[in-house]
């Protein structure tokens, strides 16, 4: 199930204002399919995302800790 939260470009720009905190992030490809899912500090998640160009789209949802994160991800995954 994907977040309803609209897509922004997964450029430095967007990774630069993700918060530096726990939460799930949903990663887009150009069309703004969903292509995967995951969990962690979005910041440093995002940047790796970028860095190895694994999707042109994010989208994220704030957790309160990563033991919240990973449960928002297990309700995405069996979406």
């Amino acid at each position: 199930m994907s977040l309803a939260k609209p897509w922004r470009d997964l450029d430095r720009s967007t990774v630069g204002s993700a918060p530096d905190r726990y939460g799930l992030y949903e990663l887009g490809d150009a069309d703004g399919d969903t292509i995967g899912f995951g969990a962690g500090v979005l910041r440093d998640e995002l940047k790796e995302a970028l860095a190895y160009g694994d999707a042109a789209k994010v989208r994220w949802e704030p957790a309160d800790s990563l033991d919240h994160a990973e449960r928002l991800l297990a309700e995405h995954a069996d979406g």
